[in-house]
C-alpha cells in the first residue's frame, strides 16, 4: 500500500467522537450535556429537555418511534429501556396524553387492568375520519404523523370503505363539547366544532363574513397567523388592511371588482380545494399572482426588485409572497393538475357574459422560442424566419381580441391538425346550436378540412392558399362602411369558387390594393356583404396585436420552469435520414445548375470569339461534361436511395440513444391562464371608461395601465375599504379616474376574503378643488 499524501491526509481526518453522544442510527444521535440533552434527526434539533424530566424524554422516545425515525429496539439500547417498556409509554400517552407519562410506576388506581376503555385522542381520530377527514388533514390538525394516525386506526378496527352509519359502539356522545376541540396545544388556539367537522376542500372557501377572523391585532405583525400555518391551523391568511398614506402602486386595487366578477377565486376553490395549511392559501396566491402581472411582475423573479412590505399591504399582508414562495406556490398548483379544468370553466364563464362578441372567433398558434439544453420539438418562429426549438399554443380571440382560452399543441401540430380539437372544444362550450365564423389563416388550408368543419355547424373564414387566377382591376369595385365606429374603404372582387372537384362551393371575395396586389379570402358566408367579409378577415391582426401585447407587457414567452415529461416515443417525426438525403440532392442540384452555367459560359466565349482554338474548347467541354455526368449520376443514385426511405418514423427510432422528453406544460398552461384573466380584467376596465374617454382605442390600455401604477390612501373602517388615489398626469385623465371609480363603487365588491366593502375615490389635485370622493 502507498504511503498517504500530506493533502490526503488533511482532507480524509478520522471523525472524532463527541463526549456524551450516542448515535441511535444513521439519522438520529443524542447529545448529553451536564443535565441537558439534545436530539437530532438529520442534524437538526428534534427535541431537548432536561434529563430529570422523565416525562419529556418518554415522549421524545415514543414521538421518535411513531415519526419512523428509529425503530423500537434502537430507541431502547440507545435510552437504556427495553422495547417492552417503550410500548408501555405509547399505551400510556394514549390514554392519557402527557400528564400519564409523568405518574409513578406501577399500576394505577381506579378500573382493574384487563379493562378496555377508548382512549381520547383515538376517539378524536375515528370522529374525524368518520366525517370523511383524510389521515393527513387528521395528522396536521393533532400534530402527530400519517403513520401515527394510521396505526391508531388499524387498532380501532377502521376500514377503508365504511359503511355509510357504521356500528362503531365506543364512539364518543355527541353532547360533549369538550371533546369536539380538534387541537389541544393551547386554550388560546381551538378549532370551533363547526369547523372541525368540515373537510378541507369545504374549509378552504373564501370567507366574507365577519366570523372569520385573524388572531393578529397589528396588521404589520402576522406573527400569529404564521404561527398557526406552521402548525398546520390555517389554510389562508384572512387579509388585514392598515391605514396607509400615498401607497406606492396601490391603484391596482382598481382591478378587485373585476378579478371577483371573472369568478376565477370560486372556480378555482372548486377545482383545487386548498392548498393546504398555509400563511399564503389558494386565494391569496391567485389575488398575489394576478395583480402582480397587472403591476408588469409577470414573473416571480422580479419579485426581487420590490420591496415585499409595500406590495404586500396592498393586499392586507405584512409581506407579499417572494420568489420562492410563489414558486412553489405555483408548483404546488401545477402538481394538482388542474389548469385545463380551470380554463375550460373560464372561458365557459366569458362565454355567457361575452356572448354578443362571439359571432367570429380568431383561432391563431403562437410558438414560444426554446434555448435550453434540452432536445425538442422545433416549430417555426416567424418573427426569427427560421426553424427553431420550441412550444406552440393555440388561442382562441373573440371578435375584439380578447382571448377566450389557449391549447398547448403537441408536438408543435400545425394548424390543420390543431382546428379539429379546438373546434370540438368551442363547440362543447358554444352549445350544439350556438352559431359562430372560425377566422384563421392559411396555415389552415385544407379543402377536406372545411368541410368537417360545416358539418360541425361553423362557418369559415380564412386566406386562400396557392396561386389563384389574376383578376381583371376593371372587375373591381369600391365599398365603403361603417364598421365597428370606424370608416372602411375597400376595393373588392365577389365570386363563388368550387374545390374537391365542385363538392365545395364557398365564396370569394378578392381585395385589390393601391400597388396592384391581389388577396383573395374564403369564407362561407353568403349572407354578408363583401365588405364585411374582407374586413373582419383584417381583423384577424388584433390576435396578432394581442400576442405581441401579452409578449411584451406580460412576459408570455418568458420559461416558467425547467421541468421536461417523457415524450411519446411511438408519435410519428420526419424520417432525420431522408430529411439528410434531400439536403444533399439540394445540394447537388445546386451544384449541376453552376455547372451547366458554366457550360455554356464556355460556348458563348467560343462563339464570341474570346476562346482562341477550337481544342482548348473540347478541351473545356470534355471536362465540364465528365463533372455533369457526374454530378447527374449522383443524384439520381441518391433519388434512389431517398425512396427506399420512409417519409415518416417513431421518435424513437430518429432518435436513437438520446433523451425523449418534450417542455412540460401544465404550469405554463396554468401561468397562460392567470395572465390571460389579468388581460381580460384590463379589458373590462377599459371598456368601462370608453363613454367618458374619446381616446380609447388609442389610449385606453396606458390610462388604465397608469391608474393602476397609481399611489393611493388606505383606509380601513369596520365594514368599508376606503381607497383614495392621486390624480393622475392631466386633469381629463383624472376626471376619467373619478368616473371609473364611481362605476366601480356602484358594484358593492367586497375584498376578497373579508366583509369589507371597497370604496374608491381621487384625491382632489389641490386644497381649493373639489372632492373626487364618492358617497356610499
Amino acid at each position: 500500500m502507498r504511503p498517504a499524501l500530506p493533502y490526503e491526509e488533511e482532507l480524509f481526518t478520522h471523525r472524532t467522537e463527541i463526549s456524551g453522544t450516542v448515535f441511535v442510527n444513521d439519522r438520529v444521535c443524542v447529545q448529553t450535556e451536564e443535565d441537558q440533552r439534545v436530539i437530532s434527526v438529520h442534524g437538526v434539533v428534534f427535541s431537548h429537555y432536561s434529563v430529570k424530566d422523565r416525562a419529556a424524554e418518554t415522549y421524545a422516545m415514543v414521538l421518535l418511534f411513531e415519526s419512523g425515525y428509529a425503530d423500537q429496539n434502537d430507541i431502547a439500547r440507545c435510552f437504556g429501556y427495553s422495547a417492552r417498556s417503550l410500548r408501555r409509554y405509547q399505551e400510556r400517552l394514549r390514554a392519557g396524553g402527557l400528564s400519564a407519562l409523568s405518574r409513578p410506576r406501577g399500576r394505577p388506581s381506579g378500573s382493574p387492568s384487563g379493562h378496555k376503555k377508548t382512549h381520547k385522542r383515538d376517539q378524536t381520530i375515528l370522529r374525524l375520519k368518520t366525517k370523511g377527514m383524510s389521515n393527513r388533514w387528521i395528522a396536521g390538525r393533532l400534530g402527530l404523523s400519517e403513520t401515527a394516525v394510521r396505526k391508531s386506526l388499524g387498532r380501532l378496527g377502521w376500514k377503508s370503505d365504511p359503511d355509510p352509519e357504521p356500528d362503531l359502539p365506543f364512539l364518543p356522545e355527541a353532547d360533549s363539547q369538550a371533546r369536539r376541540a380538534a387541537v389541544t396545544v393551547s386554550k388560546l388556539i381551538e378549532i370551533p366544532p363547526s369547523a372541525a367537522e368540515q373537510p378541507p376542500r369545504q374549509r378552504a372557501q373564501f370567507p366574507t363574513d365577519s366570523a372569520a377572523k385573524s388572531l393578529d391585532a397589528d396588521p404589520l405583525d402576522r406573527s400569529m397567523d404564521r404561527l398557526l400555518a406552521a402548525m398546520g391551523l390555517l389554510d389562508d391568511a384572512l387579509p388585514l388592511f392598515a391605514a396607509m398614506q400615498s401607497l406606492p402602486r396601490a391603484g391596482v386595487l382598481l382591478a378587485i371588482p373585476t378579478l371577483v366578477a371573472s369568478g376565477l377565486l370560486s372556480t378555482a376553490e372548486k377545482i383545487y380545494g386548498s392548498l393546504g395549511p398555509a400563511f399564503y392559501g389558494l386565494r391569496t396566491t391567485l389575488v398575489a399572482y394576478v395583480l402582480l402581472a397587472l403591476l408588469r411582475i409577470p414573473r416571480p423573479e422580479a419579485l426581487k426588485e420590490y420591496p415585499p412590505g409595500e406590495l404586500g399591504r396592498i393586499v392586507g399582508l405584512d409581506r407579499m409572497p417572494e420568489v420562492k414562495t410563489l414558486r412553489g406556490k405555483l408548483t404546488r398548483l401545477a402538481s394538482l393538475k388542474g389548469s385545463y379544468q380551470l380554463g375550460r370553466e373560464m372561458a365557459r364563464q366569458g362565454i355567457a357574459e361575452r356572448g354578443k362578441v362571439l359571432g367570429f372567433l380568431y383561432i391563431d398558434g403562437h410558438v414560444r422560442a426554446y434555448h435550453g439544453k434540452h432536445t425538442i420539438p422545433k416549430a417555426y418562429v416567424t418573427r426569427m424566419h427560421l426553424a427553431a426549438p420550441a412550444s406552440t399554443d393555440y388561442w382562441v380571440n373573440d371578435q375584439r381580441g380578447d382571448p377566450l382560452f389557449v391549447v398547448t399543441a403537441d408536438a408543435n401540430a400545425g394548424m390543420t391538425r390543431m382546428l379539429m380539437p379546438v373546434l370540438r372544444e368551442v363547440r362543447e362550450l358554444l352549445g350544439p346550436r350556438r352559431h359562430s365564423t372560425v377566422v384563421f389563416d392559411r396555415g389552415g388550408w385544407s379543402p377536406k378540412l372545411f368541410q368537417d368543419l360545416l358539418a360541425m355547424g361553423f362557418d369559415l373564414l380564412t386566406y386562400r392558399k396557392g396561386r389563384t387566377r389574376h383578376i381583371a382591376e376593371k372587375r373591381c369595385t369600391w365599398h365603403q362602411a361603417r364598421l365597428d365606429g370606424r370608416q372602411v374603404r375597400y376595393r373588392l372582387h365577389d365570386q363563388p369558387v368550387r374545390f374537391l372537384k365542385g363538392k365545395l362551393r364557398l365564396r370569394q371575395v378578392t381585395r385589390l390594393t393601391e400597388t396592384g396586389h391581389q388577396t383573395p379570402i374564403v369564407t362561407s358566408r353568403w349572407d354578408l356583404r363583401a365588405i364585411v367579409v374582407a374586413h373582419r378577415m383584417f381583423e384577424r391582426w388584433r390576435q396578432e396585436n394581442f400576442f405581441k401585447y401579452l409578449r411584451e407587457e406580460y412576459l408570455i414567452d418568458a420559461l416558467v420552469d425547467y421541468q421536461v415529461e417523457p415524450d411519446d416515443p411511438h408519435r410519428s417525426v420526419p424520417n432525420p435520414v431522408r430529411k439528410a438525403l434531400e439536403k444533399e440532392i439540394h445540394t447537388a442540384r445546386v451544384h449541376l445548375k453552376k455547372l451547366r452555367q458554366s457550360y455554356g459560359a464556355t460556348a458563348i466565349d467560343y462563339f464570341h470569339g474570346r476562346s482562341r482554338t477550337t481544342a482548348g474548347l473540347e478541351i473545356k467541354e470534355k471536362k465540364i461534361r465528365a463533372a455533369l455526368d457526374k454530378t447527374i449520376e449522383r443524384i439520381k443514385k441518391l433519388k434512389v436511395r431517398r425512396a427506399s426511405l420512409p417519409a415518416r418514423v417513431p421518435l424513437v427510432d430518429a432518435r436513437k440513444g438520446q433523451e425523449l422528453v418534450k417542455l412540460s406544460t401544465e404550469r405554463k398552461h396554468l401561468t397562460n391562464i392567470l395572465k390571460m384573466i389579468a388581460y381580460q380584467m384590463e379589458s373590462d376596465l377599459v371598456e368601462l371608461v370608453r363613454p367618458h374617454y374619446k381616446r380609447v382605442e388609442d389610449e385606453g390600455r396606458t390610462l388604465i395601465q397608469s391608474a393602476l401604477q397609481d399611489m393611493a390612501d388606505l383606509e380601513p373602517t369596520v365594514d368599508q375599504l376606503r381607497i383614495t388615489l392621486a390624480p393622475l398626469s392631466s386633469p381629463h385623465r383624472s376626471r376619467v379616474l373619478v368616473a371609473l371609480c364611481d362605476l366601480l363603487n356602484k358594484t358593492n365588491t367586497l375584498f376578497p376574503g373579508t366583509p369589507l366593502r371597497m370604496r374608491y375615490s381621487v384625491a382632489p389635485s389641490h386644497p381649493e378643488a373639489k372632492s373626487g370622493h364618492v358617497s356610499d
